[in-house]
């Protein structure tokens, strides 16, 4: 399947209201488009986004799929920051990962196609995944608590040898869902 940008509206308030920043491509910085930092609501119109709380795709994550989010406790953030954003390139019906507790793809391996509320139950010993190898063309996140729930990130196509890679500050990974809501 083709890479699709999508777009992405913020909201300075809460509901839809006040001044708003359109945005179908990477955008770095918020600022520097005239819009500050602060977002209470955001409506994705199509594709999906990764945003940040802070500039320069820095801080805190979050995975935004098409639909409406009327005030920032809808994705899962506890205050109304958040600085750049990019588009999730990598959609398609194509998913497989490997999971492994070691740095560089070492240890205990578990192999994943579908989403999965709680990876202990598919095996692993460990809540920690210091390793990973994404295949196909679709994206996943992965959060720190078990049923979807606490901090998150997102992996594409590609290897990725230490948690740091996918910008998380410990390797407690404990589910994992696809990124499928895109048009």
């Amino acid at each position: 399947m083709s890479q699709y940008s999508g777009k992405i509206v913020f909201y300075e308030g809460k509901c839809f209201t006040g001044r708003k920043l359109e945005i179908s491509s990477d955008c770095d910085n918020f600022q520097d488009r005239g819009f500050m930092n602060r977002v209470n609501s955001v409506r994705v119109e199509s594709g999906a986004f990764i945003c940040f709380d802070h500039p320069d795709f820095k801080g805190q994550q979050y995975v935004l799929e098409h639909g409406e989010y009327p005030e920032f406790q809808r994705w899962n953030a506890h205050n109304d920051h958040m600085g750049s954003c990019k588009p999730i390139r990598m959609h398609g019906e194509h998913y497989r990962m490997e999971l492994f507790e070691g740095d560089n793809f070492s240890g205990q391996c578990v192999e994943l196609c579908d989403d999965c509320p709680f990876l202990q139950a598919r095996g692993l010993t460990k809540s920690c995944i210091n390793s990973i190898k994404v295949y196909g063309d679709g994206a996943w996140v992965l959060y720190e608590d078990p049923n979807y729930r606490g901090r998150m990130y997102i992996v594409e196509r590609g290897n990725y040898c230490t948690h740091m890679e996918w910008q998380a500050e410990n390797p407690n990974i404990q589910s994992i869902r696809r990124v499928a809501n895109y048009f």
